[in-house]
């Protein structure tokens, strides 16, 4: 694939990508902290239909030979602390990585400093990362899978994960409708909250 063709790509899977979290109203700050908070679990059914999706495409992908899995490697140190990081700053921001351009785009204009935030944490890591390596990047479990641990083609085990998350959120989806926690009139942008009815509308929008 040609650097070309790998940018087109790229940016009509953003398109794409965007129109599902508008759409899902994933990107909503409140949406986001509710999740959080464990208040709803819109974003936890995003994502993890996202995982079982994924899972099927890849599985495929490896069982015809068209793609191999290369994972990388597993450094606990780094995962569990940048975790804590990213955690901490998805709470306080009421957005992540993955949301904040969708917000930008849906008229948030906090989310600017977020954008601005993400990009300055990210430039201030690759100056201090000579010096946080022997701390955060050392050991690990390297490259570890769990088809290699199970000793499961990873196929199968692909397919296997993905019914089970299927079944979940069948189960999720019985014990909290989507529509009764996100309100019966969002479709697309919600309206402003002077005009939603009292009992319809548990997101707020919080645009500035």
């Amino acid at each position: 694939m040609s650097i070309l063709s790998a940018v087109l790509l790229g940016l009509a899977m953003g398109v794409v990508f965007g129109f599902v979290l508008e759409k899902s109203r994933v990107f909503e700050p409140a949406v986001i902290l509710g999740q959080l908070q464990l208040r709803n679990f819109l974003m936890l059914k995003i994502f993890l239909s996202g995982v079982a999706a994924g899972l099927v495409v890849i599985g495929l992908l490896v069982a015809t030979g068209l793609s191999g899995l290369h994972p990388k490697s597993a450094i606990w140190t780094a995962d569990v602390v940048g975790g804590l990081i990213l955690g901490a700053g998805i709470a306080l921001a009421g957005a992540c990585p993955g949301t904040t351009l969708a917000q930008i785009g849906a008229g948030y204009r906090d989310a600017w400093f977020t954008l601005a935030g993400g990009l300055s944490g990210a430039l201030v890591f690759t100056y201090l990362e000579p010096v946080l390596h022997p701390v955060l990047l050392a050991g690990g479990a390297g490259k570890l899978t769990l088809d290699k641990v199970l000793g499961v083609p990873f196929p199968w085990l692909a397919f296997g994960f993905a019914a089970l998350l299927v079944a979940g959120l069948v189960a999720l989806e019985r014990w909290r409708p989507w529509r009764a926690e996100i309100g019966a009139n969002a479709d697309g942008l919600l309206p402003p909250p002077e005009a939603r009815a009292p009992a319809a509308a548990p997101v707020a929008t919080g645009r500035a």
